[in-house]
């Protein structure tokens, strides 16, 4: 197979993974340096177009970078019952050669095309044979190719501790897909996966960067000019598929407060289920999935933004989803929809308020929130000015005062849900990362 029909079987193999993101670390360098590795130095830039694998992605401050983003192989003998991959799809079948990978890797990278590797793989044979041919592709990427892009791994389900650790000094981040929320969904839908495995390989990802941590404070101390490498800089991530199996979001919520506190995640990606025999999924139905007509993306997208009140806006799982609601609302943004939950917290006096208040109104972000204690600082807040420092007024209208003046008043709760759903486009036109 030619290496142009290895990149669009492979590329379209690695699509439906969601958690691929750069944080935009340095490992290795500034940049490219020369050389190819080993493999047959093949033309990879096909014109103007953007070539087939190349995805974009975002850094945590919003940033759109690219990244090539591939299978090794799509061969696999797991039969996840979700995935097109898996061992029972009548799906075309390639591998990459690690040193085609190199090679395509760096003439991408020398062409622009890309900001780095986002590298996977079916099991096509022993975990440890697959996860070693990842690390030799990102080894040889960083000592013979001179590589100084972005490189995420996958940790391969079932590989030993060892390799775990060579992963994370050839790697800016790592991550071990969840997939699926529950060990009793597992076992009907992926049974030869393991949670106790996975949490098993993220524990180790910990335990790695700790003692890298305490290594590079020695060589600091001790060795002045020769400090040890650091380990997975970027950290590690996970994704849950959203909609194949029965949890609920409570459950997927609750789930990743406790990865996040447990693993200290950088990130938990949401992947809405994409259904087998719907075009480009490839693969005959199976009977244990749903029936239905498209990817659940309101509810993938609301997920998001919970995931975000959790890492950024200082909530719990327990106040975004209180009582007995186990989904999200769909018609309007979560953190509204716990606003409108508590109406006695409101209105919030702008020109009072400290961070963690400012935090817990709808439309006021992060960004917006800190800075509004900054200018109040030197000089008074207005409404007019409120836009300029990043508060969306469409919702904070409802929420907060200025100077004891309010813009609207929350004072029919269904009215201001109704208009606020209005304006939300179904909840696809949320901004996510600043809500």
């Amino acid at each position: 197979m030619e290496l142009s029909e290895k990149i669009a079987v492979l590329s379209a193999a690695a699509k439906y993974d969601a958690s691929c993101a750069s944080s935009g670390s340095g490992k290795a360098g500034d940049g490219f340096s020369g050389g190819t590795g080993g493999g047959r130095r093949q033309g990879a830039s096909f014109g103007a177009a953007l070539p087939a694998g190349v995805c974009h992605s975002w850094t945590g401050d919003g940033r759109c970078v690219s990244l090539l983003k591939v299978l090794y192989s799509n061969v696999c003998r797991f039969d996840c019952s979700y995935c097109v991959n898996r061992a029972s799809a009548d799906t075309r079948r390639a591998s990459f050669t690690t040193g085609e990978l190199i090679t395509l890797t760096c003439e991408f990278y020398r062409h622009n095309y890309i900001e780095g590797l986002f590298l996977s793989s079916g099991i096509f044979a022993d975990p440890d044979i697959v996860m070693e041919k990842l690390i030799e592709t990102a080894r040889k990427l960083r000592t013979e190719a001179g590589f100084g892009g972005y490189i995420h791994l996958k940790i391969i389900p079932g590989s030993g501790e060892k390799l775990i650790r060579q992963a994370g000094l050839w790697a800016d981040r790592l991550s071990a897909n969840i997939e699926l929320p529950t060990d009793k969904s597992l076992r009907r839908l992926a049974p030869q996966k393991s949670g106790k495995v996975i949490f098993g390989a993220m524990e180790e990802v910990v335990a790695a960067e700790k003692e890298n941590g305490e290594d590079r404070q020695r060589s600091r101390a001790f060795h002045p000019g020769r400090e040890t490498p650091a380990f997975a800089p970027a950290g590690q991530s996970t994704q849950l598929i959203v909609g194949v199996s029965a949890e609920n979001d409570r459950q997927i919520i609750g789930l990743s407060g406790a990865l996040y506190r447990k693993f200290s995640l950088r990130r938990v990606y949401y992947s809405a289920y994409t259904p087998v025999g719907v075009p480009g999924s490839g693969g005959i139905p199976d009977s244990r999935l749903p029936e239905i007509s498209g990817p659940p993306l309101a509810r993938e997208h609301r997920l998001y933004q919970a995931d975000w009140l959790l890492r950024f806006y200082h909530f719990s799982p327990e106040e975004i989803l209180e009582g007995g609601s186990e989904h999200l609302d769909i018609q309007v943004d979560p953190k509204t929809a716990w606003a409108l939950r508590h109406p006695e917290r409101f209105p919030v006096e702008l020109g009072r308020a400290d961070y963690e208040e400012l935090l817990r109104v709808p439309g006021v972000g992060a960004t917006s929130a800190r800075r509004i204690i900054e200018q109040r600082r030197s000089r008074s807040l207005s409404y007019e000015g409120l836009r300029r420092l990043g508060v969306v007024l469409k919702r904070a209208r409802y929420f907060v005062t200025v100077a004891g003046a309010a813009i609207d008043r929350l004072d029919d709760l269904k009215r201001v849900r109704r208009v606020i759903a209005d304006t939300d486009g179904g909840g696809l036109q949320l901004p996510l990362f600043d809500f």
